[in-house]
């Protein structure tokens, strides 16, 4: 089997990098926070030797691909757009388009935005909800909260400081604590008073087989070099994207989708996640499956990759 390809393309006046493996119908794999396109990397060899086109681009922000100094060019209208941008800058016209994480808000709404182009979703750890008027940051101070995670990283600066310290440590600390293989705290949660986001993080005895020192190594190396502002700006317009997703609330999805995700996943203890998880009915129509792995935790794709790779082929099977 080959290895992916690397380029970069032009998408809409932005340099995106992207991993490019196979030849077949397109499939787009859309990494999230903070991570690269090298977290398909497994899936991106199944797909092609089953078949498919696949491509993993770093998406905005992060590694090899442009990031804008605004942080009001991280919303997910211009997030969507890049994967449009993407589809056509491939010389296609139509994709599955995969998201795992951050990435997966990106591919549930690209697949409600331009059903045209995407025609089936497969999201990863993060449920599908409808736009709604709700703002998270209004609900949680609401509810007396003010150390959430997401909380942390919205004043510009303070988070990049903690992150850029040491990037291969918050790559280490980060994933090993968010996954199946961690301890029982919560990696993506309330902050410790005065710790910072890594702040009460174990270290790994040993690195579980998933998270090999050299994958930690290209992570820092790319976060060293680009560091983590591009990546956080993405948080800083979530209270944007309300307004902005304003004529799509409530709205389904309703091509063929998927949904993937560890039982150790902290997203899955959100307060909302789980009445998400219970509305698919309605809110995914299409929906082909939902699976929550046993065991696994946040980096379903690389933790559990046989299992994920498995699941996702049976569902490109079916389209």
């Amino acid at each position: 089997m080959t290895e992916p390809v690397l380029r970069t393309l032009a998408v809409g006046g932005l340099p995106m990098q992207v991993a490019e493996q196979g030849r077949g119908p397109l499939v787009l794999l859309c990494h999230g926070f903070p991570e690269l396109w090298l977290s398909w990397r497994s899936q991106l060899a199944a797909l092609a030797a089953a078949g498919w086109r696949a491509v993993a681009p770093d998406m905005r922000g992060y590694g090899g691909t442009g990031a804008p100094a605004e942080v009001d060019q991280y919303t997910l209208l211009h997030l969507v757009g890049d994967m449009v941008g993407l589809v056509r800058a491939l010389g296609e016209t139509q994709a599955v388009i995969v998201g795992h994480d951050w990435g997966a808000p990106v591919a549930w709404h690209a697949a409600l935005l331009r059903p045209d182009l995407f025609r089936a979703v497969v999201g990863m750890s993060v449920p599908y909800a409808p736009p709604s008027p709700v703002d998270l940051f209004e609900a949680l101070r609401a509810q007396g909260i003010d150390d959430f995670y997401m909380q942390y990283f919205q004043a510009p600066g303070v988070a990049e400081a903690e992150l850029e310290r040491d990037p291969a440590a918050t790559i280490r600390l980060a994933h090993y604590n968010g996954s199946g293989d961690g301890p029982e705290r919560a990696a993506f949660s309330r902050v410790p008073p005065g710790q910072g986001f890594l702040g009460g993080m174990a270290e790994p005895a040993e690195l579980p087989a998933w998270l090999p020192a050299e994958d930690i190594a290209a992570y820092g190396a790319a976060f060293a070099r680009t560091g983590f502002r591009g990546a956080l700006n993405w948080y800083r317009n979530i209270s944007r994207n309300v307004g902005l997703l304003a004529p799509w609330r409530g709205q389904p999805v309703r091509q063929p989708s998927l949904f993937i995700a560890g039982a150790r996943d902290s997203v899955l203890k959100f307060p909302a996640s789980r009445s998400q998880i219970e509305h698919y009915g309605k809110t995914l129509p299409g929906l082909r499956g939902c699976h929550i792995l046993e065991g696994a935790g946040h980096w379903v794709q690389r933790e559990r990759a046989a299992e994920v790779n498995a699941l996702l082929l049976d569902f490109l099977a079916g389209l």
